[in-house]
């Protein structure tokens, strides 16, 4: 037997800009992160319910690119997606924007940009990464979950067979653009959203940021702006530096620590047909697994207290009635979330608890009557 084997390394530069009005002619950050030596074609998939929020958008897009028509060439108005997780739960949407690519000849030096919230830029960047086996993804993410998490991350996809993310790639994005001034619609639940992102990123990684994030609990909730971009800017900042320098950007492994709190927050989500958004059912996962980590003795009673209490300061309720949903058997169904967390990444299961404010650990079992026991404690709150 013979054997050729070569090491394959490949240099993904990652880019988050943050701006205030991307789209006035005036504001070079786009035209010179994406333009180079000849003209590029541009699509525009723009999220509908931001287009409603924000009657003039897709007209104020339409004149950005008139204006660096030199440069970028958009080949239609922008295409308006249904956002919001139910735009995950099928590949229509997919669909439609392949058949845009291949109506407007979009190919591997073009640029397709995403105008909207998490689920919008899964849907575009899923899309993106197999036509052409990958074509130019520019992220412009416009809810605070998006700015400070996941379009700044490098995973794309939609869901299947009831299960979050089923079907996805890891493909950086080109460039990722923050406006600040395109949360302005969100409403008070979308704007909270995001927060939770930050609190658990500070929990696993920044006892300092986490302090900061109490000190300005009142502002945030409040929609302080500076308090929000601060929060934005430094969640962002901690979710690249883990990605770019921890080792396994691609999860070929079976950690997640990103995902602290998110065995129980996507079976929430799926036991709720989505009904519990994402930040929501997050909150609620970081809730259990802090008083998990309390009770077994890992994390001092006075840190988790802090946590559980900051959550709720922000706006976040801790329990939800799909936390008690049983099966045919009697049994909790939200338990099944630790097997398909572990089978997602196949390997051994691999949850990350706390320590401490600020120091994530990995733990490889789960007793189950600790859960539930405290689920019930998340229930007398």
């Amino acid at each position: 037997m013979s054997v050729i084997e070569r090491s394959i390394q490949v240099s993904w530069p990652l880019r988050v800009f943050f701006t205030d009005d991307v789209f006035t002619p005036g504001n070079p950050v786009l035209k010179n992160a994406l333009a180079d030596t000849a003209p590029r074609k541009v699509l525009v998939v723009l999220d509908q319910a931001l287009a409603q929020a924000q009657p003039d958008l897709a007209r104020t897009v339409e004149n950005y690119f008139s204006t660096h028509a030199a440069s970028l060439q958009l080949v239609a108005p922008p295409m308006l997606i249904a956002g919001g997780e139910r735009a995950k739960n099928s590949a229509v949407a997919v669909a439609e924007i392949h058949a845009q690519i291949d109506s407007h000849h979009i190919d591997r030096h073009s640029y397709l940009i995403a105008v909207g919230g998490g689920a919008l830029l899964d849907v575009a960047g899923f899309a993106a990464a197999t036509a052409h086996r990958g074509v130019r993804h520019v992220r412009i993410p416009t809810t605070t979950l998006a700015q400070a998490d996941s379009g700044v991350g490098v995973k794309n996809g939609i869901n299947a067979f009831g299960k979050k993310n089923f079907i996805g790639t890891f493909a950086p994005p080109f460039v990722v653009i923050n406006d600040f001034n395109l949360l302005a619609t969100l409403t008070p639940k979308d704007k909270r959203a995001g927060y939770v992102e930050a609190v658990k990123v500070a929990c696993i990684r920044d006892a300092q940021f986490f302090s900061e994030i109490e000190n300005n609990a009142q502002k945030l909730a409040d929609w302080e702006p500076a308090a929000m971009k601060r929060l934005i800017h430094r969640c962002a900042e901690l979710h690249l530096d883990h990605i770019a320098g921890g080792g396994d950007p691609f999860e070929t492994g079976s950690a997640r620590p990103l995902d602290f709190g998110h065995w129980a927050a996507h079976k929430l989500e799926q036991l709720s047909h989505f009904q519990i958004q994402h930040g929501a059912a997050v909150a609620i996962g970081i809730a259990l697994d802090v008083i998990y980590s309390r009770t077994i003795g890992l994390l001092a009673a006075p840190s988790a207290t802090r946590i559980l209490n900051l959550l709720e300061q922000l706006g976040f309720k801790l329990f939800t009635d799909e936390l008690l949903a049983t099966d045919d058997q009697g049994q909790l169904q939200i338990l099944n979330g630790l097997e398909e967390f572990r089978e997602h990444l196949g390997g051994e299961l691999t949850i990350t608890l706390l320590k401490d404010i600020g120091q994530g650990i990995e733990a490889h079992e789960m007793n189950r009557q600790t859960i539930m026991a405290a689920i019930h404690e998340l229930q007398s709150r």
